[in-house]
């Protein structure tokens, strides 16, 4: 039924959960998964620092102004290396997602992606173009204010997908 499982992660503790549902799944079907990490290409192209990847600084400090006078704070050679930074901490989340679902015994055939975009529409077109047939996700269960705020990539996802998908719920807490 089942022969290509795509399992969009973002790192979080409550998403690497999600990741055994995802391994149960391949092998009670036999299918491949496809772990993907998506850098928001809003946060990428505002020049964050990425360093808000670690506890030191806050990630939104100014830097000095370049020599090349044109004026743009964060731009050139920052920018490209925190650009670089998310890239590889998005191939990090990836490979520790990956090595979790090859742990054990049966372990299913798994591939590797990190893609820059909107994350739900970098996830949907990553599905299609990789005959993805079910997406299985967490959904950090957000209600309210915040929900309405910070948006549901999973809820996104779930109304905008052709094929189906699955959501569970990845607390940090849980």
């Amino acid at each position: 039924m089942y022969q290509t499982i795509l399992y969009p992660t973002d790192g979080s503790e409550g998403a690497a959960t999600v990741a055994d549902h995802v391994r149960e799944l391949a092998t009670a079907f036999g299918a491949s998964v496809h772990v993907l990490y998506v850098i928001d290409s809003q946060a990428a192209d505002f020049g964050l620092s990425g360093a808000f990847l670690t506890d030191e600084g806050t990630g939104m400090g100014a830097d000095p102004a370049p020599d090349d006078d044109s004026g743009m704070v964060g731009e050139g050679a920052d920018a490209e290396a925190a650009r670089s930074a998310l890239a590889d901490r998005g191939a990090e989340i990836v490979e520790a997602a990956a090595a979790r679902l090859r742990d054990g015994e049966s372990a299913p055939e798994v591939h590797t992606a990190v893609e820059t975009g909107t994350p739900h529409s970098a996830i949907l077109e990553y599905a299609d173009a990789n005959g993805v047939d079910l997406v299985v996700m967490g959904t950090h269960g957000r209600t309210g204010v915040e929900r309405y705020l910070l948006g549901s990539v999973a809820e996104k996802v779930v109304r905008l997908s052709d094929v189906p998908v699955l959501t569970v719920r990845a607390d940090e807490d849980a």
